[in-house]
């Protein structure tokens, strides 16, 4: 790595810690109390919420709408639960791909993001590539997935699937105002 390259990376790491640290200090806590109950009743009333945080309603109103245009909110919406609309097995996949080539990990990623039963899909560092999790009505559901589905994503080369048992902790919320 030359002495260019080497101090870019390190203005782009000090710019990124910079910036965590703006968006850190830009939130004072009547925005973390305001995000907290937002993430806990996404549809509370202003009304309400300005009460719970000590503010008139137009200063709540405005907090919210600054926190939403700062990009602290991204969107809200309703928390299904999956066992009431026949989706109650949860599984866990890691999958490892032939390579590494940026237009293999695209393919991948592409391909995966479009399968509407895979909940989160994660990038990993570690013995796998990619942690993905699916949600199906059962074991029979989860085979004809594999065998149509994910063994055929572009680039798989091991698949490995554990099933979850049941839910220990399923938070939705971040711990943002500790």
């Amino acid at each position: 790595m030359g002495a260019s390259s080497h101090m870019s990376t390190i203005w782009l790491c000090e710019t990124r810690l910079m910036s965590m640290e703006h968006a850190e200090k830009a939130l004072d806590g009547v925005d973390r109390a305001i995000l907290d109950l937002l993430q806990q009743d996404g549809r509370i009333a202003n009304v309400d919420l300005a009460e719970e945080v000590h503010l008139s309603p137009s200063a709540c109103l405005r907090r919210v709408r600054r926190l939403e245009e700062g990009g602290y909110i991204d969107r809200y919406v309703a928390l299904v639960d999956p066992s009431a609309v026949g989706l109650g097995t949860d599984v866990f996949v890691e999958i490892t791909l032939v390579g590494q080539a940026e237009a293999t990990l695209d393919a991948f990623e592409a391909a995966v993001a479009d399968r509407p039963e895979v909940m989160r899909c994660h990038l990993m560092a570690g013995d796998f590539d990619y942690l993905v999790h699916v949600v199906v009505s059962d074991v029979s559901d989860y085979e004809a997935l594999h065998r149509t589905h994910l063994a055929q994503l572009p680039g798989v080369a091991r698949m490995v699937s554990s099933f979850a048992l049941r839910p220990i902790c399923d938070r939705t919320a971040y711990p943002i105002g500790r």
